[in-house]
């Protein structure tokens, strides 16, 4: 499945197929430095896999975890692509969840006042939502998202096969914000939440959610209006984040919380039904 995003700068098509990444030389300019960025949290064969397509690959690890999306580690990629020579012709690659895919972004979007920036996501969390929008951003001093740029991926590679290595507890948390864009737009999407195993549809899910978050963008792409209804959960799901998220609570988590009490009682009882499903 192949969806194209349309964006003030031209769009992006987001590439969702089992068994992408081994061949993603035929998808993406791969003929060039390349700063692939991941976690600690992500598989070593996913960052591996693309970096032996690449021509000249350099790989940048970060240890997992929202920490790690800070000014400090986003500097440290400028400094590693300045040392290595990049020019407006090279580009950044994410591989993993939100985390790298915020801080390869940003990174890309200030190094030279911007080059190609590829997102490669290995998340639920990241295929269903994070990947595609051009949000590029880090924390600093606690706050969330606070320093960052709208900077769209040239090209999106959503590999479902990858997700089969996810620990359950992670699949659920990218599913908690497929559920929260089902609440939004799509009551088709929230009944098979309600009505069966969405783990068992999950290219479903994920197809349905790109999407919600394509036609919301391509109305509202840096969030004047329309867009800021994805916004449901995180008004108090970033403060839960904010006093708890390192101690244990993941993005998606924290997201299915703040959705509860914004809810009226009917649907805050079907909610919490389904989340406790997941």
């Amino acid at each position: 499945m192949t969806l194209h995003v349309n964006t003030d700068k031209g769009g992006y098509d987001v590439i969702v197929e089992p068994g992408c990444l081994a061949c993603a030389s035929e998808l993406l300019d791969l003929d060039r430095k390349v700063l692939i960025v991941t976690d600690s949290g992500v598989p070593e064969k996913y960052a591996a896999r693309l970096a032996k397509q690449c021509r000249e690959p350099h790989i940048a690890v970060i240890p997992q975890g929202e920490e790690s999306k800070c000014v400090r580690r986003w500097e440290m990629l400028l400094q590693l692509m300045l040392r290595e020579g990049f020019t407006r012709r090279d580009c950044v690659a994410a591989v993993g969840g939100g985390v790298p895919g915020d801080l390869a972004g940003f990174a890309a979007a200030c190094y030279m006042r911007g080059v190609d920036f590829y997102n490669v996501p290995t998340t639920v969390l990241s295929q269903v939502d994070s990947s595609i929008g051009g949000k590029t951003a880090v924390d600093l001093d606690s706050v969330k998202n606070i320093v960052g740029a709208f900077y769209p991926p040239r090209r999106v590679l959503a590999d479902p096969s990858v997700l089969d290595t996810l620990h359950p507890r992670q699949t659920a948390n990218g599913l908690a914000e497929a559920l929260k864009m089902a609440a939004c737009f799509d009551r088709d999407l929230f009944e098979l939440f309600e009505k069966a195993d969405p783990r068992a549809s999950l290219a479903e899910v994920i197809g349905r959610s790109l999407a919600i978050k394509r036609r919301v963008v391509e109305v509202d792409e840096r969030e004047k209006g329309l867009r800021k209804v994805l916004n449901f959960g995180h008004t108090i799901g970033h403060g839960i984040e904010s006093e708890a998220g390192l101690n244990g609570f993941y993005h998606g988590e924290c997201v299915a919380l703040g959705m509860i009490p914004m809810c009226s009682p009917d649907v805050r009882e079907r909610l919490v039904k389904v989340l406790k499903k997941l």
